[in-house]
């Protein structure tokens, strides 16, 4: 009876390991065959044909479709801040507490405040990227913007670096590093980067995601501008100098940088109401992959009259 139930139990334990070795190899199979499409998809992935609409009353897109001096796909929204039903709207933020906003991806945020466009904004803390399994902040964390932040008359975070800010007041007056009137609306960069229609970078740093904000000269169109990065072949990113010479081009004469890298989201509404990323995000080397940031910029517009 011991032979035979020794020989049961090995027969068993043999199962065990086969099945779990099985499953070990399945587990791996199907991670390699996620990172051998995603690589496919990075390096092999055709640009985008360039395009010019209205998507709302009053905002209109472009996307700028380059292959000098690498591969670049820019996004370009411009809001023409006279017209009716545009609104502006920063994320709100809990100005009690340490940490006074709730992480969101650009197309979360879209979706939770019904805005029409939306891109993302501010740098935020705390914020780490070691792999596609361990970052922060997931949706849902606590997080702090590093500039000046407020939400309809709000105001949930101070400056501390010296960012430059976008101000966003009452009846859609627009400036940046001046507030104009009562505060309604503040989103603040890490770097202006246009004044008075010139270039003031210092220093246009690597290629990489871009995401910015800028006014016309008059103040009265607000202009977004988001460019892709990081994947060879479809569009490796600006550098700063490049980034401004983008805005200039477009007409903007006052311009901030905001977050970049793998933060830099445009989404709209799309026509079943669901957000519509238009650009191509790349988080944690994932194209298409959205990061959970801080705060965002939204845009409230009505649909066209058709």
């Amino acid at each position: 009876m011991l032979r035979k139930g020794a020989g049961f139990l090995i027969r068993s334990m043999k199962k065990k390991t086969i099945i779990s070795c099985s499953i070990i190899l399945l587990i791996v199979v199907v991670i390699a065959l996620c990172l051998g499409g995603i690589a496919l998809w990075r390096f092999n992935k055709p640009q985008p044909k360039p395009t010019q609409e209205m998507l709302f009353e009053g905002v209109e897109y472009i996307r700028d479709v380059r292959n000098s001096p690498r591969p670049i796909v820019i996004h370009v929204v411009k809001i023409d801040l006279s017209v009716q039903g545009i609104r502006p709207l920063v994320t709100p933020g809990d100005p009690n507490a340490d940490l006074p906003l709730t992480a969101r991806t650009t197309s979360e945020f879209l979706d939770d405040f019904g805005v029409q466009v939306a891109i993302n904004g501010d740098g935020f803390t705390p914020w780490y990227s070691h792999t596609i399994f361990d970052y922060y902040p997931h949706s849902g964390d606590p997080v702090a913007p590093i500039g000046m932040a407020a939400s309809d008359g709000v105001l949930y975070s101070q400056d501390t670096d010296n960012e430059p800010t976008l101000f966003l007041g009452t009846n859609n007056k627009a400036e940046i590093n001046n507030q104009p009137g009562k505060l309604i609306h503040a989103i603040s960069g890490n770097e202006l980067i246009v004044r008075y229609g010139q270039s003031i970078v210092s220093s246009g740093g690597s290629p990489q995601p871009r995401t910015a904000v800028a006014l016309n000269r008059s103040n009265g169109f607000l202009i977004l501008v988001v460019v892709d990065g990081r994947q060879p072949g479809y569009s490796e990113g600006v550098t700063l100098q490049e980034l401004a010479e983008i805005i200039i081009h477009y007409g903007g004469h006052n311009a901030i940088n905001l977050d970049g890298g793998g933060s830099s989201t445009l989404v709209v509404e799309g026509p079943l109401g669901n957000p519509r990323v238009l650009n191509s995000p790349i988080n944690n080397r994932i194209p298409g992959r959205e990061r959970p940031v801080g705060n965002h910029l939204g845009i409230f517009a009505k649909p066209l009259d058709r």
